[in-house]
């Protein structure tokens, strides 16, 4: 009831905001057919795929530059340092991407936005298998992480309005699930081909997704903000089947649109206001987490670690990539059974016990005590943190970004959390080589006090989503 009366408060003395405030915050109204397991259809099941195929493209992207590296500087004679600028565009490129990602899936919708995205990162496949020298190279690279930085924000936001409270979750992890296989598959692949063919392959699934878009139904819930009533209804019905009764949720969804719409806009300064704290602090902390928990570094030191190791770096990234695959489907299992919130735990905590394990192997090596030991404990750690981080920490935060933000504010919202969230990857990226060299064991320390203090957040500031609906989670928080 306290929740009720403090929503109200906010709210115009209109009979429309007082009908939406007591459906949404009393939760009575949400239990209904649209909330059912015959909600998966085949028209959610196909907007899922396709949607996904971006995430598809964009592990492709991540998984592209390893396996090249040495065919690239030989064809186009580039030095070291040439090439780390080429591994670094897709970075810069995601950087601005993010700043327009909430904004471009705001005015043009959920599919377009996509579809925007494609052409991007095709435009910057073509670039870098026709590129003759470093700077096409480069340009084609930045196009990638232009369209990468759009995709990474928009696919789990749109899934998320597709789906229904009892299957989103599952539904939207599959983004982990997509960028794993797709980095797995593209360092195969790239590891036995050339690489202007492995270019081209990565053309394929932005392809696949270009014209998928012209098939799937735009989001109902950026219908409804954008008073497109008569669409709104039309796409809610395409989803949930034809046979459906979509009466309830269609009015849930309206009322909490009209709602937003009276409280405020969606101006960049106006997710700043107090009512917004909440669900800002929970996204960009758990982008941070995400970020400066350690994945770089680990990324960055794998290959070492497993040739210190005495495995063959390359079989070695390999198993990683593929039991990354096994443990993000395993989440997809578990995600809408046991919640967002102990996957986050456990995966914050493990990945903080990875980086003390492996902070301690480089230790033993700084003093040539252990080497069996130290090699043993390098591999160990590298192992527990992929397991750990891809059980939650890899996809969720981007399910629960997806998930807090009103419609009203979601585009700028998103965009600043998306903005942090490759800023980090940058400043990681760049960083991690200097802290390495200053104190190899010292660097995997710090990232361990980074994870356990995660850990502390999300115990006490991340909220449980699963079993609610969008209109009920936002209502909570704000």
């Amino acid at each position: 009831m306290e929740n009720k009366q403090m929503l109200e408060g906010l709210l115009p003395t209109t009979v429309l905001a007082e009908e939406a405030a007591a459906s949404i915050t009393d939760g009575d109204t949400f239990d209904h057919n649209h909330n059912s397991p015959s909600s998966v259809t085949f028209t959610v099941i196909f907007s899922t795929l396709v949607a996904m195929s971006g995430e598809y493209a964009f592990g492709n992207a991540v998984g592209y530059s390893s396996p090249a590296k040495t065919g690239i500087m030989e064809d186009l004679g580039l030095s070291l340092a040439e090439y780390a600028v080429f591994g670094s565009a897709m970075t810069l490129g995601g950087i601005l991407g993010a700043v327009f990602s909430g904004k471009i899936a705001d005015l043009v919708g959920r599919r377009a936005a996509m579809g925007i995205s494609e052409v991007f990162c095709i435009s910057g496949w073509l670039a870098i298998a026709l590129s003759k020298d470093a700077l096409w190279l480069d340009l084609g690279r930045f196009l990638v992480g232009c369209g990468s930085g759009v995709l990474v924000y928009v696919v789990p936001v749109y899934v998320v309005e597709i789906t229904t409270k009892n299957i989103r979750g599952a539904f939207t992890s599959l983004t982990t699930v997509m960028i794993c296989f797709g980095k797995a598959l593209m360092f195969v692949i790239g590891s036995l081909i050339n690489w202007r063919t492995s270019a081209l392959i990565g053309v394929i699934p932005c392809v696949l997704q270009l014209l998928g878009v012209f098939f799937i139904p735009e989001s109902p819930r950026w219908l409804a903000k954008t008073n497109q009533m008569k669409e709104f209804e039309a796409a809610l019905q395409c989803l949930r089947g034809k046979s459906a009764d979509i009466s309830q949720e269609a009015a849930d969804i309206t009322e909490y649109t009209e709602y937003l719409k009276q409280i405020s806009d969606g101006g960049i300064l106006n997710i700043f206001q107090r009512k917004y704290i909440n669900p800002l602090i929970v996204g960009i902390g758990l982008m941070l987490l995400q970020e400066f928990g350690g994945l770089n570094g680990f990324s960055f030191y794998t290959s070492v670690i497993f040739e210190s190791a005495g495995f063959p770096s390359t079989v070695g990234s390999i198993v990683v990539a593929v039991l990354e695959t096994l443990v993000a489907i395993m989440g997809v299992l578990f995600i809408d059974k046991s919640g967002r919130r102990p996957l986050l735990l456990i995966s914050a905590a493990g990945t903080c016990l990875a980086c003390v394990i492996t902070g301690l192997s480089f230790f033993l090596q700084d003093f040539h005590v252990g080497k069996d030991l130290s090699a043993t404990l390098a591999l160990i750690g590298v192992l527990v943190f992929f397991v750990c981080f891809d059980l939650g920490l890899g996809g969720i935060p981007w399910i629960i970004v997806s998930e807090i933000f009103p419609v009203n504010i979601k585009g700028s919202a998103g965009s600043l959390v998306n903005l942090i969230n490759w800023t980090s990857s940058w400043v990681v990226a760049y960083t991690f080589t200097f802290l390495f060299e200053w104190n190899s064991a010292g660097t995997f320390f710090i990232f361990a006090i980074i994870g356990g203090a995660g850990t502390l957040f999300i115990a006490k500031l991340v909220p449980e989503t699963k079993g609610r609906t969008l209109e009920e989670i936002q209502a909570s928080m704000t």
